[in-house]
């Protein structure tokens, strides 16, 4: 087909090769002293969960859940439960645990679903963070921005005041926490041979910052989540086999009559902006309205009345691995969250009629918690609020067939490289402390 030829050549002068924060060049000692510390429990609090038990190589570079059981939480994926002990999870983490494919693209401008780290050259650091002034000047992309704050998060990494030393920074603040964790990594000596060596401004165990291991954590996701070899961009390098009927017929609907790329731009297929496209709300809420349980989303960055319930666009390269989708999880299917988009405001206003509050979402159960996971969809008044923020969308009219479509393409994003990232996976830690179990 003539649009196919002429859609190729276009997108081809528009993307291009993806560029990386790395330029290309990983540090290779950079890279293994991340992987390590990426892994290790002994970031945590209460050494019982580490970055990848929520992002892990072999979930997608998420954890297959709606919203993590974070911090207390027992086991790895969707079998991960909310824990029997006293330090069992207190609540859970409010938002969905976004992957991290390619988020070492130079395209990357913003990260959370809220956007709370993002570049900003009017800064000391060159980042707008929760921090403020007190972030680290030393950090090398947004990705060693965005690894300062799990770390300092109660439900994520920190733990409960009066659990551990490092919960009870956290409620100091975030720099309190980073200097224990500092403190903790100069105490174990295979750390500090492996920082000697990966950081030239390092002679000793006391030059060690948290900055470091972020930088470090940063290099690893770079090197290890790049996913620009997908189908799609085998057929944007000119080989006219590389789709199937059904992907192309999916990518002239994406790129034009469903009109998805007017958000979902560029290399990584997100405009890095903020949508309200009334995302059904899952779970405990982010601490926003009248009892804490609903979630403003960018609002509560700007306090413009315009953003509220908008979320980041999340990328899409190998958006077929992680699910489940929106900012809350509301969704576990790719099909679910394209037919969401094309009428948001009847899908939202239809969610909890339909019983998918309690059906779709993926989540460990647990009565107390499961009592919030509903709450907000089963208010009218909070329902209607979603909905006003999203009124302008305009219905579109897709067929089943028209969908299926879309959602073949999507699959097409999907770099066959990242279906097995086992080799991303360390058989031990220096902290000696079990992986993600």
């Amino acid at each position: 087909m003539k649009w196919i030829s002429i859609l190729v050549v276009a997108l081809s002068v528009e993307l291009g090769a993806v560029e990386f924060v790395d330029r290309g060049t990983p540090d290779v000692l950079k890279v293994e002293l991340g992987r390590l510390l990426f892994h290790d429990k002994e970031l945590s609090g209460n050494r019982n969960i580490s970055c990848a038990t929520c992002h892990h190589a072999l979930t997608g570079t998420g954890d297959g859940l709606s919203l993590p059981a974070g911090e207390g939480g027992m086991g790895l994926g969707v079998t991960r439960d909310t824990g029997s002990s006293e330090h069992s999870i207190v609540e859970r983490v409010p938002r969905n645990s976004p992957p991290i494919f390619m988020l070492g693209s130079t395209e990357v401008t913003r990260l959370f679903h809220d956007g709370r780290v993002e570049l900003d050259d009017t800064q000391p650091s060159g980042f707008r963070s929760p921090a403020g002034d007190a972030l680290p000047l030393e950090l090398d992309n947004i990705l060693a921005a965005q690894a300062m704050f799990p770390v300092s998060s109660a439900t994520e990494m920190a733990g409960q005041p009066g659990e551990n030393p490092i919960a009870d920074a956290a409620v100091i603040g975030a720099p309190a926490v980073w200097e224990l964790l500092a403190q903790r990594l100069a105490g174990i000596p295979a750390y500090v041979d492996l920082f000697v060596a990966a950081f030239i401004d390092i002679g000793s165990a006391g030059d060690i910052s948290y900055a470091h291991a972020a930088n470090a954590i940063a290099a690893f996701e770079v090197d290890a989540w790049r996913a620009d070899d997908s189908p799609w961009d085998a057929y944007l390098a000119g080989n006219s086999q590389a789709l199937m009927k059904t992907e192309k017929e999916g990518s002239r609907l994406f790129f034009g009559k469903a009109g998805c790329s007017g958000c979902h731009s560029g290399d990584l297929f997100s405009d890095m902006g903020f949508h309200a496209i009334a995302m059904p709300q899952i779970g405990p809420g982010k601490g926003d309205g009248p009892d804490g349980h609903d979630d403003f989303g960018r609002f509560r960055e700007t306090n413009d009345p315009a953003d509220l319930y908008a979320f980041r666009t999340p990328p899409l390269r190998n958006v077929a691995l992680t699910a489940p989708y929106g900012h809350a999880g509301a969704y576990n299917s790719l099909e679910a969250v394209v037919r969401h988009h094309l009428d948001p405001v009847n899908s939202l206003q239809t969610y909890h009629e339909q019983g998918l509050c309690q059906r779709e979402p993926t989540l460990p159960s647990r009565p107390d918690l499961d009592a919030l996971d509903c709450l907000v969809m089963e208010d009218a008044a909070r329902v209607q609020a979603i909905a006003q923020a999203a009124s302008g969308y305009v219905p579109l009219d897709l067929d089943d067939a028209e969908v299926a479509e879309l959602v073949a393409f999507l699959h097409a994003l999907t770099d066959r490289r990242m279906l097995d990232l086992r080799s991303d996976v360390p058989a031990s830690v220096p902290s000696g402390l079990t992986l993600a179990e």
